[in-house]
């Protein structure tokens, strides 16, 4: 390993920002996703916002191997897929450190793993292809679902604020939603059809929202705009396999893996779909799938993920 005087810093932010931008930069680039370049193929990587079940998010950890993996090949390759197990809970007391295999080098694709490590233990396991972007005449995509422009619709905080203008709204109901706003999240949601906060009801296992980084990132490349996707795509994707059962609570619920395909060209500061839905659930496991969509129709990235949920039937009266 590097001397401590030998470190460097892994600037993911793009160098022709101007200062105005620059003051407005997304944490996500300033800080989430920046590593400490400690020797070669080694990085290590701090936190900065940490969910409520005190266990590292995971797309933090994705986000960051991307990065890693990144950093390791040419400035003319960019990521095409990724897939990740997590096989273990990380620790939001201490730094991960990511180790970098070259796996490949070929001519137009190259893989790369990373296994991010705490304690002397991986904790996330990830392989990363990369290629050199190809034009070619076999072209094809579904299409983007017609829904309300991100202009029409309320954040999630605004949501918040008209359930805590309730005056009949339970006390420890109230607790909870500003615990929420509490939460310094790098990432802006707007749902297009936002569920009953209540959860009284079943819904179809199917969620549409907008979701950008907060602050400017800028056109940058391609390398840092799939590294912010991919801490994107890990939030709230879960979820989606527990709004059929609306008499159920999850008494704990983790990523198993992760899996994303970029198809297209993206600005992650910008607003895309997040179209989820969990085709099947079912040993205590949830299996979900997701689109991020342009706002011009283009479909940017594909996603998949496993995770264990364990729950709990919760009778009507505390729905």
């Amino acid at each position: 390993m590097a001397e401590r005087g030998s470190e460097s810093r892994v600037d993911i932010v793009a160098n022709h920002v101007s200062k105005g931008e620059a003051d407005l930069r997304s944490v996500l680039v300033t800080s989430v996703l920046n590593l400490d370049k400690l020797d070669t193929d080694l990085y290590r990587g701090t936190h900065h916002w940490v969910p409520r079940t005190k266990r590292l998010f995971g797309g933090q950890i994705v986000g960051q191997a991307l990065v890693a993996a990144a950093d390791s090949v040419s400035e003319h390759l960019f990521a095409h897929s990724l897939h990740c197990y997590f096989v273990r809970a990380g620790d939001p007391k201490v730094p991960v450190l990511y180790q970098v295999e070259r796996t490949r080098d070929g001519r137009s694709f190259c893989v790369r793993s990373v296994k991010a490590i705490q304690h002397g233990q991986p904790i996330l396991i990830c392989q990363a292809s990369f290629h050199m972007q190809q034009p070619s005449p076999l072209e094809h995509q579904f299409s983007m679902p017609s829904v309300p422009p991100p202009d029409t619709l309320l954040t999630v905080e605004e949501l918040i604020q008209r359930y805590l203008s309730d005056p009949n709204l339970a006390d420890n109901t109230r607790q909870g939603l500003n615990k929420i706003l509490a939460d310094e999240v790098p990432i802006e949601i707007k749902p297009v059809n936002p569920p009953d906060f209540y959860r009284r009801v079943a819904m179809e296992p199917k969620k549409l929202f907008w979701v950008r980084a907060r602050g400017h990132i800028g056109p940058g490349d391609m390398k840092l705009h799939c590294c912010v996707a991919a801490y994107v795509s890990d939030y709230s994707f879960l979820g989606t396999a527990l709004l059929p059962h609306p008499n159920h609570r999850a008494q704990f619920s983790a990523s198993l893996d992760h899996a994303m395909w970029f198809h297209s060209t993206f600005r992650a500061d910008e607003w895309m779909l997040y179209e989820c839905e969990s085709p099947w659930s079912g040993g205590s496991r949830g299996f979900v799938q997701g689109r991020l969509w342009r706002q011009d129709g283009v479909l940017a990235a594909s996603c998949a993920q496993e995770g264990v949920i364990r729950g709990k039937t919760v009778s009507q009266s505390k729905l």
